[in-house]
């Protein structure tokens, strides 16, 4: 299968143009991954999801895709979590990487192809940083090595800072200019620390994204991922390092997803103390449902959080897959257009709709990735398949019409990972995970039915409707059909 072309938003240009890639029908894809010092939260999941259905997009398109995302787990966070803890920070982070992993499996991420250390790479970041001695871009002071900023004249060029405004966060013993940062720290007590030329120490935070992704992509990528809070000061420095260090191009691309955002306007973060951890939203919500919240809005785009969220997210969800379980329901074996052309308008539309479907979904997502626009195009569907529905010949007759529109349910669960749980069990489960946020039981709800059935039975309308009401009022809609009744939670 031949690649397919797609556009995306390049932050070194800050605009949107033509993929080119450095091997034809290959796409290299290094994402910088969690310093794990503590669970991850829903702010964190927004980019591992963002780049989840990036790789399966452009699989799906055709494009072999070499996925790589590191773990920092050598890092002062985690040095003063172990020690608040009276723990090893080798063990604290081991911890926490398998933490990691237990969140990406319930979540339904891919694992990334290869995912690096810092604690088994100082090796290559060492090597790089001998380098970058040897290049005249670094010095060594004390058994501290320090980058000099002022050595790479297009520093800057991804964020749009000025160095001479400049200063970095690292302790400024030693070093010669206030922008200039660490490469290798030397060892104090109680910290990690591996032998080096210069010392007993350990890496800097920066150079380690550079020495990994030289190690397993090589020295210029086609596409470096990353929040949007990751551009300065990290991605710039590896920038600095990599290109300083190995004479070339660092990253031809350079991707950036929005962050999350409470109401405050404040991004989500551990520091602030505003934080939903994964294992929380997914004990509440299915994890599907998470993945539409993150496909909602555009990738770039920040992404507001409140505690409805998620609850709207699996109302949304819920349509979905009602739509699609409506649809599997319809027969009939006639020709497509003979039975929309008999039963009208509805027909048509969802006939037409699905059949083009496919070119829309394509033409979104290969134009900077718009999940947003192909999530759009999805409900599109949905409505026109339940509107169709409730034509009197539908069940019977609709099976023709509905197929292009279940084709594109399968095409988003191929392309993105969406819809890709069986429609029944995926439904109860979505119904209990909703009842359960209601505060209301299915035991409930059937003694309810029960006691409604014993009214009309008697011709107690008023009393019927009333518990019809009742069941209303807790969003529990009664649905009176030619094969009993049916119940569903309300949208």
């Amino acid at each position: 299968m031949t690649a397919a072309p797609f556009r995306l938003y390049n932050t070194l240009d800050r605009a949107v143009g033509d993929f080119k890639p450095i091997v034809d029908g290959k796409v290299s894809l290094y994402v910088c991954g969690m310093t794990v010092y503590d669970r991850c939260h829903v702010g964190h999941a927004r980019a591992f999801m963002v780049f989840d259905i990036f790789v399966r997009y452009l699989r799906y398109r055709g494009w072999d895709v070499e996925f790589v995302r590191n773990f920092t787990d050598v890092d002062d966070k985690i040095i003063r979590r172990a020690a608040e803890l009276n723990e090893e920070p080798a063990v604290l982070a081991q911890r926490y990487i398998d933490a990691l992993h237990e969140d990406a499996d319930g979540l339904g991420l891919l694992r990334p192809d290869k995912e690096p250390r810092v604690s088994t790479s100082i090796d290559e970041i060492q090597a790089m940083t001998q380098r970058l001695i040897d290049n005249g871009h670094a010095y060594v002071d004390s058994g501290n090595v320090w980058f000099s900023v002022e050595t790479f004249k297009q520093y800057g060029k991804l964020s749009g800072q000025k160095v001479d405004e400049l200063r970095s966060a690292d302790a400024a013993d030693g070093k010669r200019a206030p922008a200039d940062f660490a490469l290798w720290k030397s060892a104090k007590p109680g910290e990690p620390e591996w032998p080096s030329p210069w010392g007993p120490g350990r890496p800097g935070w920066h150079i380690e994204c550079s020495a990994m992704a030289w190690s397993e992509l090589g020295p210029t990528i086609d596409i470096h991922g990353g929040g949007l809070d990751l551009v300065f000061p990290h991605h710039e420095n590896e920038i600095a390092q990599s290109e300083c260090g190995n004479c070339k191009p660092f990253a031809n691309y350079w991707m950036h997803n929005g962050l999350l955002t409470m109401s405050s306007g404040q991004k989500m973060g551990k520091s602030l103390g505003n934080v939903i951890d994964i294992q929380v939203a997914l004990a509440a919500f299915p994890a599907q449902t998470l993945r539409l919240y993150y496909m909602q809005n555009h990738y770039r785009s920040p992404l507001p959080w409140s505690d409805e969220a998620l609850p709207e997210a699996l109302a949304m969800l819920s349509r979905l897959y009602e739509a699609r379980e409506t649809a599997e329901a319809m027969g009939g074996e006639e020709p497509a257009d003979v039975v929309a052309e008999q039963l009208g308008k509805d027909a048509i539309a969802v006939l037409e709709l699905g059949r083009g479907f496919t070119d829309r979904f394509h033409a979104a997502m290969d134009e900077d990735f718009n999940t947003s626009k192909a999530l759009g195009d999805l409900f599109e569907v949905a409505r026109a398949v339940n509107r169709f529905s409730n034509h009197k010949k539908a069940k019977k007759r609709g099976g023709p019409v509905v197929r292009a529109a279940l084709e594109a349910f399968d095409l988003v669960a191929s392309a993105t990972g969406l819809m890709s749980q069986p429609t029944g069990e995926f439904l109860e489960e979505v119904k209990d995970k909703r009842l359960d946020a209601l505060g209301i039981s299915r035991s409930e709800i059937q003694a309810l039915l029960d006691k409604r059935q014993a009214h009309r039975a008697n011709k107690e309308w008023a009393d019927a409707d009333a518990v019809r009401a009742e069941l209303e009022g807790r969003s529990i809609l009664v649905m009176d059909g030619v094969d009993g009744v049916e119940w569903r939670v309300r949208l």
